[in-house]
């Protein structure tokens, strides 16, 4: 279980294939800001870009770690598969602070950003969503959009679609991935889990 609150970028410096056709997956290697693993085991749960992995290898000295991503995830998830930047964050610990929102690491859907821009000293994202997901997301409602913790503030449904929109501080745009977000970059999404559940004691209760 994570907050949505990253704690660090690292970045996917090696990307190796697990198996020798589509089946198999890939193992990643991590690197992170000195010092982020710490007391970081084998076995630990670790948010990247959403998506929660788990760490099969760690090589402190030179601030790296090793997960293996399934096929299966890897056709969920977007940004796992290539070099590249990615939110961190470490599971969380009965008795830390919870100042996003509840993530479980399990990435619903990959959405489409259709607009990034400056909006006074904030930056306004907008996101299309498949359209499955749209009854997950409301007003003031909470969005993990590629492991950050986001309120929504417009839905927008859509025949095609679901667009939301989300306000970024400076402050978010500075110390996560989004930073590097433009119209037509495809970014991981996690709906609140409380809506998910809300929604299958709604459809059974119909049924």
């Amino acid at each position: 279980m994570f907050t949505g609150i990253v704690s660090a970028i690292g970045r996917i410096v090696d990307v190796r294939p697990l198996g020798s056709d589509a089946a198999f997956g890939n193992a990643l290697t991590v690197e992170v800001p000195a010092g982020w693993l710490g007391s970081t085991a084998i076995g630990d749960s670790i948010a990247l870009a959403g998506a929660c992995m788990t760490v099969v290898s760690i090589d402190a000295a030179r601030d790296r770690f090793q997960v293996e991503v399934s096929a299966e995830s890897l056709a969920a998830t977007r940004g796992l598969d290539a070099a590249g930047d990615v939110n961190l964050e470490k599971a969380l610990r009965a008795g830390d602070r919870l100042d996003g929102h509840l993530v479980s690491g399990h990435v619903d859907g990959v959405g489409t950003v259709t607009l990034f821009e400056r909006a006074g000293e904030s930056w306004q994202l907008r996101v299309a969503a498949p359209r499955p997901l749209a009854r997950f997301f409301a007003q003031k409602g909470s969005v993990a959009v590629d492991g950050v913790s986001l309120t929504v503030n417009r839905v927008v449904d859509s025949d095609a679609d679901c667009e939301f929109s989300v306000n970024l501080i400076p402050h978010t745009v500075q110390h996560t991935t989004m930073r590097g977000l433009a119209a037509g970059r495809q970014v991981n999404l996690e709906v609140d889990p409380i809506a998910r559940y809300v929604e299958r004691m709604l459809a059974a209760s119909a049924a």
